[in-house]
């Protein structure tokens, strides 16, 4: 495994500690944040019997774009392959694979017996003949065929970069279609690569910010259908929601689950002021957390839930703040130029995405909860709304286009800046919310 993966020690902030493993280390550009992609190969896998047949080069495609997504790993075409693999379980020609410079090699297979899907995988270091780690197995349903290819490349991608999976995840998001001026809006999931949407309500009423829960089996979101902006609470599985109530008078918006998915915090609006309130959500019963006069908004716990994160205009201009997630004294840790908003604490709890407005621009940007090593790492016309990867490496954000016709569109991103992709969606798509592995 060495003799493929040298040790990359520390990549510093622009990598957030990234383990990668190469026969030699991977060229980094530390002022660019720039890491010479691995060659690999994914040959269609062995179809075991005639059934599988017609998944087996499919479920191949699926994890070769998966890992060519995260901009770490670059595929070796088909067309420049020597040999083929036929056989699963026959011996790997390593000189073939060297002779056209990869580096890892996935060898699969596929079989479909009654409704049922069965993928095994294996992956090789080319350079010393040897597999990495033991061959799994995966199985389900003919549908979630994408499912296991997402789970193959998950296992794939963690073995050599030594990061948390990441493919088989959902992200839940606000569907837009219609022009600009009367843009209709509902609530959707999707797989992470944007494959298998699902509509979870209709367009009658606008909806916003849908938050998965820490479990993925609920979705908290804002909805104008009773003229005021109200929160619910939605079951994925069964697309069942319920108001969660405020006062009569009052205006409920922007929510987030706590990390044991029993309470939110939210913003709520009464008399014109608007502070951050947390909510048991078995109960109802609420608690108010801020009590000044200025907008608190865009709260984000973090992954031990003793703290939250929010933006306020309190200094005059729209900054992040951190506070005990009981409420108390709130510190700022935002002191660039320009506003920020919007923030979203990593899973691994040591960074901190926002949105940044400056000089006619917006940016997707990473900072240290103290506010130390801001990084902005994306700027357009309008760039908004991150929402991280459970592994905590990659953001996804929506990016709207200017004029009459802008168009919302998500895109990922690592946190270094590099592999910029789009998610192709149906429609616009804005508001994304991931939620955890499956």
């Amino acid at each position: 495994m060495k003799r493929l993966f040298g040790i990359l020690a520390c990549l510093c902030a622009l990598c957030a500690g990234v383990a990668a493993y190469a026969q030699q280390p991977l060229r980094l550009d530390i002022t660019q944040g720039v890491i010479e992609p691995m060659p690999f190969a994914a040959p269609a896998f062995v179809a075991e019997n005639a059934a599988g047949a017609d998944l087996a080069g499919d479920i191949a495609r699926v994890v070769s774009d998966d890992l060519v997504g995260t901009g770490l790993f670059r595929e070796v075409p088909a067309s420049a392959h020597i040999s083929t693999i036929t056989d699963f379980a026959a011996p790997v020609s390593f000189p073939d694979w060297k002779a056209i410079n990869v580096q890892a090699l996935i060898s699969g297979a596929v079989s479909v017996s009654g409704g049922q899907v069965t993928v095994k995988f294996r992956l090789f270091d080319v350079a010393s003949g040897a597999e990495l780690g033991q061959g799994l197995q995966f199985a389900g349903t003919t549908e979630g065929w994408r499912r296991m290819a997402h789970k193959v490349a998950d296992a794939v991608y963690t073995r050599i970069t030594g990061e948390g999976a990441y493919f088989d995840t959902r992200v839940v998001f606000v569907s837009e279609s219609g022009p600009k001026d009367a843009r209709q809006k509902r609530l959707a999931i999707m797989d992470q690569d944007g494959a298998n949407v699902q509509y979870l309500t209709d367009s009658s009423a606008l909806v916003l910010a849908p938050r998965f829960s820490p479990t993925g089996d609920r979705v908290l979101y804002t909805s104008y259908e009773t003229g005021f902006p109200r929160i619910y609470v939605l079951d994925v599985g069964s697309v069942q929601r319920r108001v969660l109530e405020s006062a009569e008078g009052t205006m409920s918006f922007a929510p987030r689950f706590a990390p044991d998915g029993q309470r939110l915090v939210y913003s709520l609006t009464q008399g014109g002021n608007t502070d951050l309130y947390s909510m048991d959500i078995a109960t109802g019963q609420s608690t108010r957390l801020t009590s000044a006069p200025s907008i608190e908004t865009a709260p984000s716990f973090s992954p031990d839930g003793s703290q939250i994160v929010f933006e306020s205009d309190r200094s005059g201009t729209q900054q992040l703040y951190i506070m005990p997630a009981s409420g108390g004294e709130a510190k700022r840790i935002s002191f660039g130029e320009g506003r920020y908003g919007t923030p979203v604490w990593s899973p691994r709890g040591d960074l901190v995405a926002f949105t940044k407005q400056n000089r006619g621009r917006f940016h997707i940007g990473v900072m240290r909860t103290d506010g130390s090593r801001e990084r902005l790492i994306t700027a357009s016309f309008l760039d908004e709304g991150p929402t991280w990867a459970p592994n905590g490496r990659v953001l996804m954000f929506h990016r709207e286009t200017q004029g009459a016709s802008g168009r919302s569109t998500l895109y990922s991103v690592d946190i270094t800046g590099r592999a910029l992709r789009q998610i192709r969606t149906p429609d616009g798509a804005s508001d994304a919310s991931w939620g955890p592995l499956q």
